[in-house]
């Protein structure tokens, strides 16, 4: 028996791609669409069902397939060789940097909220430790943001002239030091802090404010240096 076309299985008017033409994009599951970009099944399983096993072994999370990878994606799902995978894994990049897009056009942040939704579509995903700069002007519009470093999953290497380097080349009013927890655990380390009270002093030094040190994490959580009155 061979791989199970949606055409053979489903009736016409359930098809994703036939139901995306009649009702629109919005109108169809996240499996749908899924299945629109697989196109194929396995035996004895539609592709249909096959995206909606891979999204519940995802906890229904785009963001966890997303890092999964495309070795992950070949080596646990029958059906999906390195094409598909890439595909995938393509769509859903596509599908971040759309969301990130809005944030792109002077963002202004007034208060860490705006500065987490500002970053978690840049680290939320991330499946290591990166640090990240934003740099702002005189109003607290974003300029720029910047990749400082990348490292494992559980630290990255901090650099003080490197965070600050920048900020002093486009001469911004104030920065805000961001790094991501892949653990997904908020709580700043010794390390954490450490570093947060060295870029500190440094921007006192260049007459830059540091207007926050936040830990993105996934699910809406992170930890706030400004909130919590340390950098003062």
């Amino acid at each position: 028996m061979g791989s199970r076309n949606i055409k053979e299985t489903v009736p016409e008017e359930d098809r994703p791609r036939e139901k995306a033409k009649k009702h629109g994009f919005g109108n169809l599951s996240t499996a749908e669409l899924l299945a629109i970009l697989l196109r194929v099944g396995t035996p004895g399983e539609s592709v249909v069902d096959l995206c909606q096993r891979i999204l519940r072994d995802n906890d229904d999370k785009l963001y966890l397939i997303a890092r999964k990878g495309i070795n992950n994606l070949v080596k646990n799902y029958h059906g999906i060789g390195e094409v598909k995978a890439i595909e995938i894994l393509a769509a859903l990049e596509l599908a971040r940097r759309y969301q990130q897009e809005e944030f792109d056009e002077r963002f202004k942040i007034t208060s860490s909220d705006d500065a987490y939704k500002y970053l978690r579509t840049r680290m939320e995903h991330l499946d290591h430790e990166e640090i990240m700069v934003v740099l702002l002007n005189h109003a607290k519009q974003v300029e720029e943001c910047v990749r400082i470093s990348s490292g494992g999953t559980a630290m990255t290497v901090a650099d003080i002239k490197m965070i600050l380097r920048p900020a002093i080349e486009r001469l911004s009013s104030g920065i805000i030091l961001a790094h991501n927890h892949p653990s997904d655990n908020p709580k700043p380390s010794v390390q954490d802090d450490r570093l947060t009270e060295r870029v500190h002093e440094a921007c006192k030094v260049m007459d830059i404010q540091l207007v926050d040190h936040i830990i993105v994490c996934r699910g809406g959580h992170y930890y706030s240096y400004a909130d919590h009155g340390c950098l003062m």
